[in-house]
């Protein structure tokens, strides 16, 4: 869609969104996961006070695991070797594309909405 409305076609770089885009109603998760762990590696509960932190959501447990084993399963992140109970997991090459395809998208987006605020095209 975003492709469309800039007249573009469809970049190599979509093809790594489309990982994100195919989340539906987890993208919003995913991305916040996967902006935390472009931080370095967490476990769940780290992802947890990271995400809040950094933009004011909490993540409930459910939601937090589910988009986790999503994400792993789509070779975004991966699961690193624990001493203790705590699973950290961290981003991958396909993971860290996915996740500047995805950002770059929603800036695209972003910065046309304010550009029609900036020029008087919204509604009052």
């Amino acid at each position: 869609m975003l492709e469309q409305m800039a007249g573009r076609s469809k970049a190599p770089e979509s093809t790594a969104a489309a990982a994100l885009g195919s989340f539906g109603r987890y993208a919003g998760p995913a991305t916040l996961i996967l902006s935390s762990l472009a931080g370095g590696s967490k476990h769940g509960y780290a992802l947890t006070k990271d995400v809040e932190s950094m933009a004011g959501v909490r993540l409930a447990p459910g939601t937090l695991y589910e988009a986790l084993a999503r994400l792993e399963g789509q070779g975004l992140i991966e699961a690193l070797a624990s001493e203790d109970r705590r699973r950290p997991y961290r981003l991958t090459a396909a993971g860290a594309a996915a996740l500047r395809a995805h950002l770059d998208a929603q800036r695209q987006v972003a910065d046309e909405g304010l550009r029609r605020l900036d020029a008087g095209l919204a509604p009052t």
